[in-house]
């Protein structure tokens, strides 16, 4: 059996098209998937973005003009 994915990016345009492929000669199911939604999270709240705000209040960041002064820092 073959698949054949579609991909429709105006969502009121799903039911026609799957009302479309069900008449097609050979279609034998017909199915819509949609996107899993991602919830949103604040990034503010992250261990990540604390950890960092910390590093900054402790001066723990180093701050360059360019990457060309940075590789002479490092003395790459």
């Amino acid at each position: 059996m073959a698949t054949i994915v579609l991909n429709v990016p105006d969502e009121s345009l799903v039911s026609k098209v799957k009302q479309i492929c069900k008449m097609l000669q050979g279609v034998t199911s017909v199915k819509v998937e949609r996107p899993k939604k991602v919830k949103e999270e604040d990034i503010t709240k992250t261990k990540g973005y604390q950890e960092a705000m910390e590093d900054i209040e402790l001066g723990r960041v180093t701050q360059y003009d360019s990457l060309k002064d940075f590789y002479k820092e490092m003395g790459l």
